[in-house]
C-alpha cells in the first residue's frame, strides 16, 4: 500500500508522494511515443497500490473507447513527469494539490510561495496555469480524493463524543500523533491540528504515515490520534475512525487524469476518463485498495470488476 510524505511548508506544501520503487524497465532506453494519434496509449502508474488500480481503470476505459493500451509502471513523479511531458508516457492518474504544487515547486523554486488550496476548482486552476506550458492538459477532477487524514479509535471516539477534529479541540484532551517525526513542524499536522482546531498536540509517535504500528499504537491507546489517508483501507481492523477535517486544513488532493497534450489531448479521450471521474468516490477508490491490499486480488482484476459493475467497459 502506497504512502504519503507529509507537505512540507511552502512550494511543497501540498502532500507530496512518497513512492516505493517499483518494477519496469528504464525509460529513457526505451524512446518512442504513446502515439494517441496512433490509436495506442501508454498509461504511467507509480508502482503502490492505488496508482496502479487506477491506472489500470484508466486503460479500462481507453480501451473500451477504441485505443490500444499499456500500462507502465515507473518509479516517482520525479521520473514520470519527465516522460509524460516528453511523450513516452501519454496518461498519468494524478493528485491536485500534489502535482500542483510539484509543478510549482519546478517552475519558481521550493521557496515558492504555495498554490494549491482546500478549494479544489482552484487548485484545479492553479495547477492547469502550471500544466499548459509544459505541453500537459489537465482534466477534470472528480470526487474522490486521497489525502491526509487523522483518525482515533472508535472507542476512543465514543468516549470523547468525536466526529470531527473540532470536536477534539472542544473536547480538550491532550493527544499524542502517531506520524512522521516532520509532523512537529510541517503546517498540515501538529502546528495546523494546534492553529486551525485547537487541539492540545503533546507529542510526535515517530512511527511513520499510517504503517501499521502507528495504527496499532493507536488501538492499544499508546496514542490517540494516528496520521494516515482518505482512503486507507485498513483502517477497519484496527478498530479506528477518520475524524472529520470539517474546517478544510488539508488541501485538494482530489484525484484527476493528467496528459499529454499533444498525443493524449483529444476529447474521445477526454471523454471516457471524465466519465470514469465522474463515476470514482473516496469510498469506491478505498474498497478497490482493500481488494488489493487485503485480499490480494490483482489491480487489473479489481479494475476490470469495477469497470463492469459501472458499466463502464
Amino acid at each position: 500500500m502506497r504512502r504519503r510524505a507529509l507537505a512540507a511548508g511552502g512550494a511543497v506544501a501540498a502532500l507530496t508522494l512518497s513512492l516505493t520503487a517499483c518494477g519496469g524497465n528504464d525509460l529513457e532506453k526505451e524512446g518512442g511515443s504513446g502515439g494517441g494519434g496512433k490509436g495506442s496509449l501508454v498509461i504511467g502508474s507509480a508502482g503502490f497500490t492505488e496508482s496502479e488500480i487506477l491506472a489500470e481503470l484508466y486503460a479500462g476505459v481507453l480501451s473500451e473507447a477504441g485505443y490500444k493500451t499499456s500500462v507502465k509502471n515507473v518509479k516517482n513523479r520525479e521520473l514520470y513527469a519527465p516522460e509524460l511531458e516528453k511523450g513516452r508516457i501519454d496518461v498519468v492518474p494524478e493528485y491536485a494539490a500534489t502535482m500542483a504544487e510539484f509543478l510549482n515547486a519546478k517552475k519558481n523554486g521550493p521557496k515558492a510561495d504555495p498554490v494549491a488550496s482546500p478549494n479544489a476548482d482552484k487548485t484545479v486552476e492553479a495547477l492547469r496555469k502550471l500544466a499548459e506550458p509544459r505541453g500537459l492538459k489537465v482534466l477534470d477532477a472528480g470526487k474522490a480524493v486521497d489525502q491526509n487524514a487523522f483518525a482515533v479509535s472508535a472507542d476512543y471516539a465514543k468516549k470523547h463524543k468525536l466526529k470531527t477534529l473540532s470536536d477534539l479541540g472542544a473536547s480538550k484532551e491532550s493527544v499524542t500523533v502517531a506520524a512522521g517525526d516532520e509532523c512537529e513542524t510541517r503546517p498540515f499536522c501538529q502546528p495546523g491540528l494546534e492553529k486551525t482546531y485547537g487541539i492540545d498536540v503533546k507529542g510526535i509517535d515517530p512511527k511513520g504515515v499510517g504503517t501499521s504500528q502507528s495504527k496499532q499504537a493507536v488501538k492499544d491507546g499508546k496514542d490517540q490520534l494516528v496520521l494516515t489517508t482518505t482512503t486507507d483501507a485498513t483502517l477497519d481492523q484496527f478498530g479506528l475512525v477518520i475524524l472529520d477535517d470539517d474546517k478544510k486544513l488539508q488541501n485538494a488532493d482530489n484525484v484527476l487524469p493528467v496528459v499529454n497534450a499533444d498525443d493524449a489531448g483529444e476529447t474521445k479521450v477526454a471523454g471516457a476518463l471524465d466519465e470514469l471521474t465522474r463515476t470514482l468516490t473516496t469510498k469506491d477508490l478505498t474498497d478497490l485498495n482493500r481488494q488489493v491490499d487485503q485480499e490480494r486480488k490483482k489491480a487489473k482484476d479489481v479494475a476490470e470488476d469495477y469497470l463492469a459493475e459501472k458499466k463502464l467497459a
